[in-house]
């Protein structure tokens, strides 16, 4: 596989592996991969969780099982109460 870098991307990967704790760009690209890797799978996660938050909202909507609030103060004293 191969894949282009720009000019400063590709200085970047080079001056992190020249700091000594990777042996060469390629584990520093490899690494960067992981992370993305990672951020995405939490990224996805966290989107799917919040799909199931909003299905249990609507779901209580629709139950009636809903909090009328009318001022500040009162979703202040909403969110202090969690």
């Amino acid at each position: 596989m191969n894949f282009s870098l720009t000019p400063q991307l590709e200085h970047f990967v080079r001056e992190y592996a020249a700091t000594g704790g990777y042996n060469n760009a390629s584990e520093v690209v490899r690494e960067a991969l992981r992370l993305f890797k990672r951020t995405e799978e939490e990224r996805h996660l966290k989107l799917r969780n919040l799909r199931q938050a909003i299905n249990k909202g609507d779901e209580a909507i629709g139950r009636g099982e809903v909090i009328d609030i009318t001022s500040i103060n009162e979703l202040d004293d909403f969110f202090d109460k969690l």
